[in-house]
This record gives C-alpha cells, structure tokens and sequence, in this order.
C-alpha cells in the first residue's frame, strides 16, 4: 500500500479511501510516508478530535465536529499553498457513518475541489467502503494488503524475542515447524495473529511449538463465522481412514508441501483443486473432510443454496463476499459438495431466476480459472448428466478423479476400517469373504451393514458375530442394482473425461 500511496499523494490526488480493519498498522505505514515525503501527518477521530501522532499528548478536541474539521482542513490549504509549505496528510478514521449527511458529503467535496490546486491529500481510514454517488469521481479507492508471509515472519520473529527474553516460554519450532506457522497466519492480521500464537503458547502450558498451527486455525473460525456465506468443519479424518482410491491419495500426497515458500522456490504454482465425479457413497465427501486434516489446513463448505438471494445483485454480491472470506484466511480448502445441484438453474433455469444461477456460476468458473490465492478447491457430483462442460474443460481443475464402486479388495480395507472405528478387532472377522458378500456395495452401504449388525448383536445381548453381518448383507438391496444404468452411464463418461482414483 505505501507505495501505491506514495504515488497518488505526489500525483496531488485530493481524497484517498484506505479500506482497512487494521487502523494501526495503516497508521505506522502512513507516519513512515509522511516522513519520507517531509509533510506533516495529521489524524483525527470522532470520538478524540484532531491530533498530530508524533505527539499524542496535544489534542485538540475542538475539531471533533466533521464540518468544523473539513473547513479547517480547506482553511489549511489556503495557507499552505500561499506560503509554498510542503504540505499535510490528513487521516480522517471512521468517517464513513458521516457521509450520510448531505452538508457533511457537500463539504468533503468543496475540500476535494480546494486541495486538488496544493500538496495537502485526505486519507479516509476505515474498515468500510461506501462511498455516495456525489463523490464517486473524487474519491479513489486504495485496499490495504493484509501482511504477508515476510511481515508475518517479521512479527513470529519478535514473539519468539521477547518470549527467549522474558524466560518463561519454551520455543521449539525447527524451519519447517516456522515455515508452516507462518502460512497458517497467512489471512490473519498481525493482531490475530500474535492473539493466536499467544493462545497456543498459554495452551502449551508455555511452548511454543508445531502445535500452535491449530490454535492459528482456531483463529481463523471466528472469521468464518462472521461471513455466514461459509461453514467451518473441524474434522478429524485422515486419509488412512478412507478405504482404497490409490492413485487419488498417491496424487494428494505429492501436493501435501505445496502450499508453502520451497515449493514456490522450485517453481511450483499452487495447486488449484479437483473435481470428484462418482458412485453415492464412495467417499467423496470423506476425501475432502480427510485432505484439509491431513495437510492441516482449514476446511470451508460453501453451500451454493446459501448464495442465492431474492435482491436482484445479492447472490453475485454473496459469491464475492464467500470468496474473498476464502480468499482471506487462504491457503484453505473450499469444499464444494454436489456441485451439479447447486448450479441446477445453469442450464435451463435462466427463464425462472432471471439468468441469476447463470451469472453466479460465470463468476464461479472465472474465479476457479483465475485465482492465484492458494484456495485449494474440491468439488463433488453424483450426476455428471447436469454438470455444465464450462466446468469440466481444462484449467478449472488440476484434475479430474473418477471414484467408483470399491473393489473387492478395497471393500475389505473398508470394513477393516470400519470395525476399527468400532473398536472390534478385524482378525476375529474373516474380511475377504466380508469383501465378497458386500459385492457392488458403496463405503457408505458397508458401514451401514456393520451398524445394522451391531443392532442385532447388541439386541441379543452379545458380542457381534461374523454371522449378523453375513445376515444383514444377504437382506442388503445395493443402490448400484437399482441404478445400474446410472452408473452404468457415469463410468461410461468418466473412461473418456476423468482419471480413475483407483
């Protein structure tokens, strides 16, 4: 930002919008400018009045009334621009609520007119942008970056300073330990993030080690919470807990570091996403649940019912919100379940919604093609008859998995998965005859049978029995027989346009 600033404030850009929650840092920013520029910074607030920062205890608290500072603000540039002076940065903190007052509105821009002949600039400082139509064409607009990876780095650098300095608190992270802490706080301010890496210190009982990237992660669920576009999942599966698909977790596994600076240094982008094409059933949504775990990442659902809105403008609105909460607490996986659903209205829907599922999704595909924040998206459909071939060409996804029915020898490394999780022992159960009676069955039927022979077993008084689940899979109808041409159809095009997962 300072240096985008330092242009527009020598080019005698009149009023500048810095739109930012992190008032401090702005400032510090700001201060530094001013000085390298040799003006005068000037501050003020509604609540303190108007205060020079390198001198905090001379305040004048009669310029709290904004047309009273404004008309100082003009007054000022008259004088300075008579005595040839250098000129003075006004930051003006939180005005936003003022413009909703005509005179106020009219004011701000008889200043605008009067600055645009001197050195002075205005700097509107504040977390919101909402600027009224009669100062469009005068105000210009700057985003205020949220730190990156070095001033993060800078900021875990004085943590673990003062932490050796005070003698109470343990630091036991090696490079990659920092490296990955510092990548979590990415999308944090350095705020959050010193709050956060000071909770994990507490909650280490005063340690700081690799640990702390869950209380990062933490942090970043208030952020979520706040959107109300997106859902956080906490979850506990891991990749071992999926049964089978090889080849998808052997092409997870070779991208488990590449979120971070070695893989930028080796010329590595990062990776965009997948798309997950299959059976009900089969571990879709699990794989999703288990790669955010695995590679200690948080985990946002976006539920694309949720962008819709009846305003005509507030679904496109709510999509760019979702994505910039995503974008902001980045590098994160999206989940996308059941894509095709979600966009329904795509292809015939533009007569009932006004093209809305149209526009929206146009905004999604664009978004997924052109992203360069690491949003590690995966998407999941069960229909591929509705998925719109925008989506699926090239450059959308770095690939796309086709997951089918398990095989016999995946279906046993499911129930062994699934007595484990049911705290059985999987030697006491003959697993390939288990694999063969669950032929064409899903993960998903398997486990069922398994929680249909505990029912019985537990009924009965007794421990469960090879026999209870030999009993429910004979009276098991699999979804894959009363769908066949379904599936039949969805191999069919998944052999020329997916990669098999298994």
């Amino acid at each position: 930002m300072k240096h985008e600033l330092d242009i527009y404030i020598r080019a005698r850009y009149p009023l500048l919008w810095v739109v930012t929650a992190e008032e401090e840092r702005a400032m510090g920013e700001l201060a530094a400018l001013a000085e390298e520029q040799r003006k005068q910074l000037l501050a003020w607030s509604f609540a303190s009045g108007l205060a020079n920062p390198a001198i905090p205890d001379r305040i004048d608290a009669g310029k709290r009334d904004p047309s009273t500072l404004l008309r100082t603000i003009r007054e000022d540039a008259r004088e300075a621009r008579a005595a040839n002076q250098a000129g003075t940065i006004w930051v003006l903190r939180d005005f936003h609520p003022f413009l909703k007052n005509a005179e106020v509105v009219r004011q701000l821009r008889e200043t605008a007119f009067e600055l645009a002949a001197g050195n002075n600039t205005v700097i509107l400082l504040g977390p919101v942008l909402e600027i009224p139509p009669e100062l469009e064409k005068e105000i210009t607009v700057v985003d205020f970056e949220l730190p990156d990876a070095e001033e993060l780095a800078a900021e875990l650098e004085r943590i673990e300073e003062g932490a050796k300095r005070g003698g109470r608190v343990t630091v036991e992270l090696d490079r990659r330990q920092r490296a990955r802490l510092v990548q979590a706080c990415l999308g944090l301010t350095v705020g959050e993030a010193a709050n956060a890496i000071a909770k994990a210190i507490v909650q280490a009982g005063g340690r700081l080690d690799g640990e702390a990237i869950d209380a990062v992660t933490a942090e970043k669920q208030q952020i979520i919470r706040k959107s109300g576009l997106l859902e956080f999942y906490a979850s506990d599966e891991r990749l071992a807990n999926v049964g089978g698909l090889p080849t998808l977790k052997e092409w997870l596994r070779k991208r488990v570091r590449a979120f971070g600076d070695e893989a930028r240094a080796f010329g590595l982008p990062e990776p965009k996403g997948i798309l997950l094409v299959g059976v009900q059933g089969c571990g879709k949504s699990l794989v999703a649940k288990s790669v955010a775990n695995s590679w200690r990442l948080p985990l946002l659902r976006l539920d694309v019912g949720r962008l819709f809105s009846s305003l005509v403008g507030s679904s496109e609105q709510n999509l760019r919100n979702a994505i910039q909460v995503a974008e902001s607490i980045a590098p994160v996986v999206l989940w996308v379940d059941e894509i095709e659903k979600g966009f329904a209205g795509v292809g015939g829907g533009g007569v009932s919604d006004a093209g809305t599922a149209a526009r929206v999704f146009g905004s999604f595909v664009t978004w997924l093609q052109e992203k360069e924040a690491p949003v590690f998206v995966i998407a999941t459909a069960n229909d591929v008859r509705h998925l719109p071939p925008e989506l699926v060409r090239k450059g959308r996804f770095d690939e796309i998995f086709f997951i089918d029915l398990p095989s016999a020898e995946e279906r046993a490394e499911i129930w062994r998965i699934h007595l484990l999780k049911r705290h059985r022992d999987p030697a006491q159960f003959d697993l390939p005859t288990l694999a063969m009676a669950s032929d064409r069955l899903s993960g998903a039927e398997i486990e069922q049978a398994l929680i249909a022979g505990l029912y019985e077993a537990f009924d009965r008084r007794r421990p469960l029995e090879m026999q209870d689940l030999l009993d429910v899979l004979h009276d098991t109808v699999p979804l894959s027989a009363m769908m066949s041409e379904e599936i039949d159809a969805l191999r069919a095009w998944a052999n020329q346009r997916a990669r098999a997962a298994s």
